[in-house]
């Protein structure tokens, strides 16, 4: 049980692990949960944990200038969709040898980076765009 002053207790089931020769204890307020079913959401919410640290430290997800929580709780979302279609782009272009890493005398990369993923599809996107080029069956009609 868990009580708090001024409010009714809280059942609680507690489940307790080894990791690392440590033991841990996982708590679950929902008592129809088995042992491995609280351990399989502890796993599941680490994955989800390392995703949004990733994000956070790459993407500048904290950094958002919105006016509410209901904004950035749009704008998360958008920014890790948009995040993940360019990389998958990116990945495309790369392949097809159209994508390459942006280098300088001072600093030299052996991997692509985010940002010479989205130079790279910027590029691309605005070639494709932009500079194309009529097709060769083109008909003219003399006005």
């Amino acid at each position: 049980m868990r009580y708090h002053t001024g409010k009714q207790p809280v059942a609680v089931r507690w489940v307790v692990i080894r990791l690392d020769d440590k033991l841990t204890g996982l708590v679950s307020n929902d008592q129809h949960l088995s042992a491995g079913e609280i351990i399989a959401y502890f796993v599941r919410r680490w994955s989800m944990e390392t995703t949004f640290a990733l994000v956070r430290a790459h993407l500048g997800v904290e950094t958002q200038r919105q006016w509410s929580d209901g904004a950035s709780a749009r704008t998360t979302p958008v920014l890790m969709g948009l995040f993940s279609i360019v990389t998958l782009l990116a990945h495309s272009l790369y392949q097809q040898g159209r994508l390459a890493c942006q280098v300088s005398s001072w600093y030299v990369k052996e991997h692509l980076t985010f940002s010479d993923a989205l130079a790279g599809f910027g590029r691309y996107l605005w070639q494709e765009m932009n500079f194309c080029t009529s097709p060769q069956d083109v008909v003219h009609v003399k006005m």
